[in-house]
């Protein structure tokens, strides 16, 4: 039986490059599965010119960038898209902004010839054993804890003062880490088998304590989606996770999104083994997604 993949978009804004997106997945896979959440506070999305393959998440969540809506809006995709008999074999999650950049029938071989059941770039994140600034970056979001204590001022007004704890002895008792339930961290875009796919929603459903962590974090910019997933995956003995996730950023900008790809970027991009890439924008180079799209056939 032929190998099945499905998507699941997380889309806000530029409706025109959404339905594209979704458009060329139709057209390369035969109307795969489709689940998009579209925060629809952000922008409007034309439903009523959707194909029937693609099913939305009502009500939708308002997300926010670095926020765990994110991760929840992704769930519950994930569970809209897994709770029939006919589910795929594979997911594969995507935003808005990314785009197909290897043929489907290079793309379906590399899954059915996977001996993995997670592709997820991640690192564990270990006190002091930052080999570079984003593993330090990523303890600071997800394992110092952070306290507002009462504090007298030099005219002895009554203020808050945060106090941060850092080292694991101080912080264990506040945090869901553990030597069973290691914190990994990386980037947000991957792809899982259905094995997978349902061990995520039972983990979040059955031991809320991780997510509730992430929640409590909220009003930092944590950025939950780049730990949460890969934490949950990566401490189950049960997978195997690749850190390969078939991606093409490019964080040339070093900041905190990657750079916009434009034409000049395509021989890069056609050199890379990735399955998809990102990110793009419609309104700043058509040309492209025009060339791609004659890549990908």
């Amino acid at each position: 039986m032929a190998l099945t993949v499905g998507f699941i978009l997380l889309t806000h804004n530029k409706p025109h490059q959404i339905i594209r997106l979704i458009t060329i997945l139709n057209r390369m896979f035969d109307h795969p599965p489709i689940v998009c959440h579209h925060d629809f506070s952000k922008s409007d999305l034309p439903i009523d010119t959707l194909a029937r393959n693609v099913s939305l998440v009502h009500p939708h969540l308002q997300t926010g960038w670095s926020k765990f809506s994110v991760v929840e809006a992704m769930l519950l995709a994930l569970q809209l898209m897994y709770e029939t008999p006919t589910s795929p074999d594979w997911f594969i999650l995507l935003s808005g902004a990314d785009y197909p950049i290897k043929p489907a029938t290079q793309i379906l071989q590399d899954l059915a010839s996977s001996s993995y059941d997670v592709h997820i770039h991640h690192e564990q994140i270990n006190y002091n054993a930052y080999e570079r600034d984003w593993q330090k970056s990523c303890y600071e979001r997800y394992c110092i804890v952070k306290f507002q204590v009462p504090f007298l001022n030099r005219k002895l007004h009554l203020t808050k003062r945060q106090v941060n704890l850092r080292h694991p002895l101080l912080t264990a008792p506040f945090l869901p880490f553990s030597k069973n339930l290691r914190c990994f961290a990386g980037e947000h875009w991957f792809c899982a088998n259905r094995k997978a796919a349902k061990y995520l929603i039972e983990f979040h459903r059955e031991r809320p304590a991780l997510a509730s962590h992430y929640r409590r974090l909220d009003s930092y910019t944590i950025v939950p989606e780049e730990s949460y997933y890969h934490t949950i995956f990566c401490n189950a003995p049960h997978l195997k996770v690749s850190e390969n996730n078939w991606r093409y950023i490019d964080w040339s900008t070093k900041n905190a999104h990657p750079k916009t790809l434009l034409f000049e970027d395509l021989p890069k991009i056609h050199a890379s083994s990735a399955h998809f890439a990102r990110k793009f924008d419609i309104d700043k180079d058509v040309r492209i997604l025009n060339q791609l799209d004659a890549i990908v056939g």
